[in-house]
């Protein structure tokens, strides 16, 4: 049995891979929800909730994120990119309140051991998944 990649087209593939992104984001986080106790839906529509906190969670890494990153460079250096692991997990939990508190949305993150574990599982899962999207962009001319 073979697998394919999903081709995503140069031009014009811009919504395609930013959805693409999103599904593959929620549904690593269902895979966190469901390995971890420590992250967990409180929520009647569970999909909505985790799509919303994909959409927060995929804001909060373009905007926060590299914030965080710059402000840490030399920890960062310091403990050859291990606390990046720490980054993660902060911008999961902060995502995480930020769907709690501002949009009534119930995803938690209980702790900060639960943010740590679930964004090394995220990453993960995303890099698998990721995998299986190729983007036409990324070839060499």
């Amino acid at each position: 049995m073979y697998l394919h990649s999903v081709n995503i087209p140069s031009s014009g593939g811009h919504a395609i891979k930013l959805i693409s992104r999103w599904v593959i984001t929620s549904i690593a986080l269902v895979i966190a929800t469901r390995l971890l106790p420590g992250i967990h839906v409180q929520d009647s529509n569970a999909w909505v909730a985790v799509g919303v906190m994909a959409m927060i969670l995929g804001l909060v890494n373009a905007f926060i994120r590299p914030l965080l990153t710059f402000l840490s460079c030399g920890v960062i250096l310091l403990t050859m990119g291990l606390f990046m692991l720490v980054i993660n997990a902060v911008t999961l939990w902060l995502a995480s309140q930020i769907a709690v508190e501002l949009f009534n949305i119930g995803f938690v993150v209980d702790g900060f051991g639960s943010a740590l574990l679930g964004s090394i599982i995220v990453t993960i899962v995303s890099f698998l998944l990721s995998l299986f999207i190729r983007d036409d962009s990324k070839k060499w001319r």
